[in-house]
């Protein structure tokens, strides 16, 4: 999925109340300041309203690295060490209940 870049190049000073709210919500506080958002129909819906505030780029979403681990990393067995820091670890103490009085006890 595509990522939009999106950057307020004009004030909202003068712009609606459901405008500045848009733009609130989209992250954006101020001139030339760049927010990153997914490409959905909700943010596309926001961007609708404020198009004449706002300037949009759209970029595509690199592969992440994670999605194919070397190969010797897959190899190595993981290890059990906080496992073994679980069991030496005391128990907790249950939390002391705070006691009130109400009228009738006093």
């Amino acid at each position: 999925m595509a990522t939009l870049k999106i950057t307020q190049i004009k004030s909202r000073i003068g712009a609606t109340a459901k405008q500045r709210k848009n733009l609130e919500a989209l992250g954006l506080h101020r001139i030339h300041q760049s927010v990153q958002h997914s490409d959905s129909a909700i943010i596309k819906g926001m961007l609708e309203r404020v198009s004449h505030l706002v300037e949009v780029k759209v970029e595509e979403e690199k592969a992440s690295k994670k999605a194919a681990p070397k190969a010797a990393e897959a190899a190595e067995p993981a290890e059990t060490a906080p496992a073994a820091d679980a069991e030496k670890a005391p128990a907790r103490k249950p939390a002391a209940k705070k006691v009130t009085k109400t009228k009738k006890e006093e």
